[in-house]
């Protein structure tokens, strides 16, 4: 449903305070006006620049008010009692009066009301809401509005109310534009014969520029015309990469990792790849929850996921999302899932996520509930979000994550990546022996309990040393030594919870665990 088809709604229902949270005002501007026009309601508009200005039918009794210079936001809410309707719809009639109901609003002078509404848009208005003065005339006349069908619709691209304020307004979305709109705009940038793509190509391109606003596509699809003659998805993502890193919320991942990279982890790839190539929209699919010790190949293979499947890889820092300010993180963390879901379909990263939220269970002593609500925020968004983002979460230590996380329906499935066995480190020297320009023949060192980074560690370490691989090993210390017992409890944890990356069905330790020489397939990289 548009904003305008919202706002009209709103109207009818008398609700006359309104927040609508958008990014373009000017876009949310023209569509308020026109259905001022559609409804023959007057409407007026004010901001600090160029202060006050009226388009309509002015109020019975009133001379048409004219452009004005008052930078005065009092002014400007007290200049609405001046569109009301004309005094004899509701002359006589006060609060506590007896022809006046409950609420304000007089019996019997609805009838002819709805064509005597007035609108006064302020945007950025949420910058004036410090001072007592103004947030009191605005509270008056939002309860005058009640009587007189006046409306204040207040454009922010935050909500910021004050608490005197907050029960008197309603909050609206001004959306992104979908990919029907995407498509309008594209085309009417793209008026030559030859510079409108068709087919997969068009599709492509409406991809790369979802999650934009209607600004920022134009303006990307206008870079592409410049640098290429005709609309391509490749300057619309690199121009997208830029806007998000601005937002600070979340980032694209413009990496050129493969599954080719990645030895093993069979079941897993499967699975994900199965999971994005069909479905319907009554089944989409979720995410998975990516469990192992550190440098078994978990944020590769998210990173590697999103280019064998043909999504933007999305990567969300929970971390970053703290705020200072009260309220800020939640509204940061919505903000971020809101973006994510415009930009669908799209794989959403979330790295180490045990370690953001590892503070939850003690939120309310350390920070106030700040990290409880953003994992309420989070939890519920896992769990009831119908877009088409595939969440790709990876943790360490999943015991300092509370046990509703890892429920069903949060996830897809939540799968363990052991370290590699025999036949799998087969597959990873190799890799990473021709990354680093060595011998694929060279004499290899024992790498019990190796990591996949602890491989590509070696690797390198005899690159830049210039020495075998031997030499290089007594460089690497496995973290299956460093951290034993972490590792132990980890896949203790792990059997009978989880699935098995590599076989598949549900992960068994077995004895082979502790004895890798004769473990399973293959894997590689570094997490």
């Amino acid at each position: 449903m548009s904003l305008s088809q919202h706002l009209a709604e709103y109207v009818a229902a008398a609700f006359t305070g309104i927040w609508v949270r958008s990014h373009e005002h000017a876009d949310a501007l023209i569509e308020i006006a026109r259905l001022c026009r559609e409804r023959n309601w007057s409407l007026a508009t004010w901001d600090v620049d160029k202060g006050l200005a009226t388009e309509g039918r002015p109020a019975a009794g009133t001379a048409p008010h004219s452009d004005t210079d008052t930078t005065d936001p009092l002014a400007a809410i007290r200049a609405l009692a001046a569109l009301a309707p004309h005094e004899g719809l509701t002359a006589g009639l006060s609060e506590g009066s007896p022809e006046s109901s409950s609420d304000g609003s007089s019996e019997g002078s609805s009838e002819g009301t709805a064509e005597h509404t007035a609108l006064l848009v302020l945007p950025n208005f949420h910058r004036f809401l410090s001072g007592a003065e103004v947030v009191q005339a605005l509270a008056h006349q939002v309860q005058r509005g009640k009587q007189d069908r006046t409306f204040v619709v207040i454009l922010s691209p935050v909500v910021q109310i004050p608490i005197e304020l907050e029960k008197q307004f309603v909050v609206l979305e001004h959306e992104l534009p979908d990919r029907t709109q995407v498509e309008q705009i594209a085309r009417g940038v793209a008026t030559e014969e030859g510079e409108m793509p068709h087919g997969e190509d068009l599709i492509r391109l409406v991809d790369a520029a979802a999650g934009l606003t209607r600004f920022e596509a134009e303006g990307a699809f206008a870079l592409s015309l410049v640098r290429h003659g005709r609309l391509i998805p490749q300057t619309v993502w690199e121009l997208k990469e830029g806007m998000l890193r601005k937002s600070g919320l979340v980032t694209l991942h413009r990496g050129k990792e493969s599954f080719a990279d990645l030895g093993g982890l069979d079941a897993l790839k499967q699975f994900c790849l199965k999971a994005l190539s069909g479905g319907s929209r009554a089944a989409r699919p979720r995410g998975v929850l990516l469990l192992s010790p550190p440098g078994c190949g978990k944020s590769q293979f998210c990173k590697a996921l999103g280019n064998e499947t043909a999504r933007p890889t999305l990567v969300l820092d929970v971390g970053a999302l703290y705020g200072s300010l009260v309220g800020q993180t939640e509204e940061r963390v919505r903000q971020a899932l809101r973006l994510a879901d415009a930009m669908a379909p799209a794989v959403l990263f979330i790295d180490e996520c045990d370690k953001a939220l590892s503070g939850v269970a003690s939120s309310g002593q350390s920070d106030g509930g700040v990290s409880a609500r953003l994992f309420g925020t989070l939890l519920t968004w896992l769990s009831d979000h119908d877009s088409d983002v595939f969440v790709a979460m990876t943790a360490n230590d999943v015991s300092k994550l509370p046990p509703e996380f890892s429920r069903a329906e949060r996830f897809d499935a939540i799968f363990f990546l052991d370290t590699p066995g025999t036949a799998e480190k087969e597959k990873i020297w190799p890799i990473h022996l021709a990354r680093y320009g060595l011998d694929v023949e060279s004499r290899r060192p024992e790498s019990r309990e190796w990591t996949g980074a602890e491989i590509q560690s070696c690797c390198r370490l005899a690159a830049l040393l210039d020495v075998p691989l031997k030499e290089a090993a007594k460089n690497v210390v496995p973290v299956a030594v460093t951290a034993a017992e972490s590792v132990h409890r980890l896949r203790a944890w792990a059997t009978g919870r989880c699935l098995d990356a590599t076989l598949g069905g549900v992960y068994t330790r077995g004895a082979e665990s502790s004895s890798p020489a004769g473990r399973r397939l293959s894997r590689q990289s570094s997490n």
